[in-house]
Formats: structure tokens, sequence, C-alpha cells
């Protein structure tokens, strides 16, 4: 980051350089330290029972799991009893292009508003500036005893502002590893750079400024402890299921019918985002060995991203276009369809470091629509799926026993049924959206008795 301000230094002066080493320091202040200034609040009285959650993005505009997550919760919390507001990043989401977006959108119950200025300063730290001043102006208008945040560490600093200024406590949820996510696809020399090392530095300095850190799994605790977090002060927050999720599932057959692909062969695939660290690629090489031996078999693919492209030249390549089926992005009411759609969900994970830690949410919908769940050996996964009880591990990165295993649970059926009925049950049972706002809430009280 140093390096790349010092090149702007020795270049022709233009006044694009200068505009663009304007903005690339004023983020290298963010990633050294500095905060958002906000004068003390006197007097603030907040409203009983009322949280206002400091999101990236979200539902309608984004279909992320990230967007997902955050609806499932915060209904879950609504329908509690709580009054749930939520605010989403400075310009968003008029910066992803709907140019229209109102200021105030309901979505079941969930209050979510957004802010739009005229226009955006240049530079991170500006930006962040008039975002926290922003967000406590909302503050006082709703009044919330609480403020709950996520990853990554900008979200937290404008959290930490505003409830350093009301004097009311704040959470901050950790739902991934974003250092970990930015170096996945730059190589090994990416982990040892400047802004990997600072980017660490500030997540854990958030932490450890938090009232509270949720987090998905045991994985990612290991890393809030070693962020220097007390253990007392980290709650678990896993990914869930609600709604849709908890009705009995359709029959893969009848599924496919509903959504309009083909009947009759058995279905393997996923539900993901196109991303590379998926593992993708893999999957459609094990399924180029499968297909052969298992004639009816088709790969489903449902979702997009950057990955999509290549994976279509890859399917065309292996000789499998005809028995693959890539979706696109699907309406968000109809994804509990596809994940019925598949007789084997397939989590195909490269092993990264961040790929070890974080837990998807897409293998719980798929345990929670009773089907057996493939996926690669890694420490994350293995908090999702019970190996031998509702899925089966492979290697990542190995797609010929990948291969090897997919044919053993499509050719057997007893098996492929034992392990879809255990994953509904156990599901169904432990991880729902309203046991985990019930945690949630029960902590908000912790922190603050007067909620």
């Amino acid at each position: 980051m140093t390096g790349a301000i010092a090149a702007l230094d020795r270049g022709t002066g233009t006044r694009a350089e200068r505009h663009l080493r304007s903005r690339l320091a004023s983020e290298l202040s963010v990633f050294d330290g500095w905060t958002p200034t906000l004068a003390k609040i006197q007097g603030f009285d907040s409203e009983p029972n009322t949280v206002l959650h400091v999101l990236t993005n979200s539902l309608p505009t984004t279909g992320s799991g990230y967007a997902q997550r955050s609806q499932s919760l915060l209904h879950a919390q609504y329908k509690l009893g709580w009054k749930v507001h939520a605010v989403t990043r400075l310009g968003y989401p008029v910066q992803v292009g709907h140019l229209l977006a109102p200021d105030v959108e309901e979505l079941d119950g969930v209050v979510y508003h957004r802010l739009l200025p005229a226009r955006l300063p240049n530079g991170m730290a500006a930006r962040l500036q008039l975002q926290a001043e922003a967000v406590l102006r909302l503050a006082l208008e709703v009044k919330p005893a609480v403020l709950h945040t996520t990853t990554h560490f900008v979200n937290g600093l404008v959290t930490k502002a505003v409830a350093e200024a009301l004097d009311i406590p704040w959470v901050y949820e950790v739902r991934g590893q974003l250092a970990d996510t930015w170096a996945s696809g730059r190589g090994e020399d990416a982990r040892r750079s400047e802004r990997y090392q600072k980017f660490v530095a500030r997540e854990a300095e958030t932490m450890r400024a938090a009232g509270a850190v949720a987090t998905l799994g045991l994985a990612m605790q290991r890393g809030v402890v070693a962020a220097g977090v007390q253990h007392e002060d980290i709650f678990l927050l896993p990914n869930a299921v609600g709604e849709d999720y908890l009705v009995d599932p359709l029959e893969p057959a009848a599924a496919r019918k509903h959504l309009g692909l083909p009947v009759r062969g058995r279905f393997i695939g996923t539900v993901s985002s196109l991303v590379d660290y998926e593992g993708l690629d893999d999957l459609l090489r094990a399924f180029a060995l499968l297909a052969p031996r298992v004639p009816d078999a088709l790969c489903l693919i449902v979702g997009d991203g950057a990955a999509a492209p290549g994976l279509k030249r890859l399917a065309s390549e292996l000789g499998i276009w005809e028995q693959t089926v890539f979706t696109g992005r699907v309406p968000r009411q109809n994804a509990h369809l596809y994940h019925q759609a598949l007789d084997v969900f397939v989590v195909p994970r490269k092993d990264l470091p961040v790929t070890r830690a974080v837990t998807p949410l897409k293998p719980v919908e798929a345990l929670a629509s009773a089907r057996p769940v493939v996926f690669s050996d890694l420490p994350a996964l293995h908090e999702v799926v019970r190996a031998g009880v509702d899925g089966r591990a492979a290697p990542p990165e190995n797609p010929d026993i990948l291969a090897r295993i997919l044919y053993e649970v499509l050719e057997d059926g007893a098996s492929r049924e034992s392990m879809a009925n255990e994953g509904r049950q156990h599901t169904v049972a432990t991880r729902t959206w309203t046991s985990l706002a019930e945690t949630t809430l029960k902590r908000y009280m912790e922190l603050g008795p007067s909620l």
C-alpha cells in the first residue's frame, strides 16, 4: 500500500495521479488506525427492545448469502417482538445500479434504511466519517438500545463510533475472514503483503473493542480467541434455516417438475456463489468421470459469480455440456426448491485458510431439505455435516476420489435415504433462525440490562 503511494509520488503529477494518490492515502490511513470522530450525545434515551443493524448490503437488491442471512436473523428478531432496523453502507444500493432506490424499505417487518448523499467524497476515511455521522442521525431517530454489525472492520469502525457517542453497547458479528477471502485469489504472496497484515490487525482490533463477538463456528471462534478476545465475550451464531426449509421437502422429481427441470435422472450439484474457492471446477471434473458410469446423471449448478464463464467453458471442454445445467441466479423464493431438486448436494471447496475456517449457509439448507451432502474434508464443513451420518467427506481438490464417493452415494439408495433423514431431523432440531435470534437477544440483554 505504501509502495503504491510512493510510486505515484515519483509520477508525473497529473490530475488523475493526484486523485488516485489521495484515494490510496485515505485508504492507507484507515488501515493504519484512523477512526471516525463523533461528539458525545448527552441524555440519549433509547427505546427498549430496539436494535439497529449496520450492514454492508441487503435484500431485496442483493441476493447473496450475506444478505439472506441478515434478513433471516433480523426477521426472526422481529417475530420475537423487537423493533428491528437496519442501515446499509453509504451510497448503497445506488452504487450497484439501483438509481431510484428509496430511502426506506420494509421487508417482512425489518426496516432497511439507505444512506444516499447527493455525492460521495473521495477517499475511504471521508466516506466512513460521513457514514458515521449519518448513522448517528438515524440512531437519534429510531433510538436503538443496542447496535449490531458484521465483518469487515469498516462496519465496526462506524458502529463503534456511534455506540460510543450514544453510550450504548454494540456487537460485532464475524461472518468470515475477509482478509483471507481477499487473499484467496491472489496467491501465497498476498498473505505476506502489507495490505493483508494491516487488514488482519484492524479486524483483531475491532473484535477486541466490541461488547460481544458473534461468530459462525468453532474454527472461526479459535481465530477470534487468537485475536485477543476473551472466551466469555464470544458466542456462536451459526448458519441456520427457517420458513420454507422447515416445511416437509418435496421428492427430487416433484421439485424438478415445479422448476421446469428434467424430471427423470439423478441430479448431483450445488447451490452456491460461483467463485474460485468453491471448487466447482473440481465438481465438473468429478462429474466427467462419473457420467460414463451413471448415464442418467445430470449436474445442476445454481447461482452466479465471477467464475461462471470459466466453468461453462470447462463443462464444454470436458464433454459434459449436455448433462450440465447452469441456472444462473434464481429467485429467492425458489431457492429451497433447487436444493430439493438434487439427489446429492456437493460442497467441493478448495483447501484454503478461508474455507478451513468459514462455515457456509448452503449445506445447512441442503441438510434441512433432506439431501445428503458430499463435502470437502475441511474443519469448518465438519461443523455442518456429520461424515457418515448425514454426508460423506472427500479430499479437497481431488476429482478422482470425489467421483468415486458420488458414485457410491448415488448407487446406495438405502444409505442415501438414511443420511437424508438424519440430516433433516438434526438440522431442524438444532439450527433454526428463531433459536439463534433468541440467543442473540439474550446476549443483548446481558450487555445492557436496561434493554
